[in-house]
């Protein structure tokens, strides 16, 4: 795909990935939807990084969780620009948790991140679905983890709803195609404030570490470097869908 003047949605780019990626996509000349559902002042602030990159930003508040807002969030880029030629589904959540405290988590827990990880990506691609196809070649890029497919994380529902996402990957992935490919990106530890702040400084700094160590690469995910993936799977990748890129310097392996 030519990212010259095509246009991208990016859920949950306030910051983070997100935030990467849209700049990244930015610098291509690609125009960017720049999407948050609660931290205004950090997404107005991408959305002018982005501008100051010589593209054009739509800013737009909208709660993947929500139906009316995913197709709200469509309708809106379309009003401006006429076009959708990629989406990133990248909006996630989760609660801390060990894995060994069953009684840590309960139905609601599951039903919010399930309904922001999982449901969410449905309404987005299902809103996005007839641009997309009209673009004819377009690309869905959803932000899973090697959570999904190891059973490790900050919690069992965030674990399963991953895996979750990367089954649903395969399903859009057969019935989209021939117009819209669709692949999933699996990152390991990813630095950065969400995951410090989820388990401590410490613990942190430990679990860096560790899987620096463990890894064959002796690397860790930055936004930066999962951004350079998903460009990837939009830019480039012209005959894959169905795939899952897993993103953690090799530690899969051991």
């Amino acid at each position: 795909m030519n990212l010259e003047n095509a246009v991208a949605i990016v859920t949950g780019s306030s910051s983070g990935v997100g935030a990467a990626t849209v700049k990244l996509l930015a610098t291509k000349g690609c125009r960017v939807v720049v999407n948050y559902s609660r931290s205004a002042a950090a997404a107005e602030d991408v959305a002018t990084e982005c501008e100051k990159l010589g593209t054009e930003v739509l800013l737009c508040q909208a709660d993947v969780s929500k139906d009316e807002d995913c197709q709200r969030l469509v309708d809106e880029a379309m009003k401006k620009w006429g076009r959708l030629d990629a989406l990133v589904n990248n909006a996630g959540t989760t609660k801390f948790v060990s894995h060994r405290d069953l009684s840590g988590l309960d139905k609601e827990d599951f039903l919010q991140i399930y309904a922001v990880n999982v449901v969410g990506p449905y309404q987005m691609s299902r809103a996005a679905e007839k641009p997309l196809r009209q673009s004819g070649d377009a690309a869905i890029v959803n932000i899973a983890s090697v959570a999904g497919i190891k059973g490790v994380g900050s919690s069992i529902a965030y674990a399963t709803s991953k895996a979750g996402l990367i089954t649903m990957t395969y399903s859009l992935a057969r019935v989209l195609g021939p117009e819209i490919r669709v692949n999933t990106i699996c990152p390991g530890f990813i630095q950065g404030k969400w995951l410090e702040e989820g388990i401590g400084a410490e613990g942190y700094q430990m679990a860096k570490k560790a899987t620096e160590q463990r890894a064959p690469l002796g690397k860790t995910c930055t936004a930066e470097s999962v951004a350079e993936s998903i460009d990837f799977f939009i830019a480039g990748a012209s005959i894959v869908t169905g795939e899952t890129l897993i993103l953690d310097g090799g530690n899969h392996l051991n």
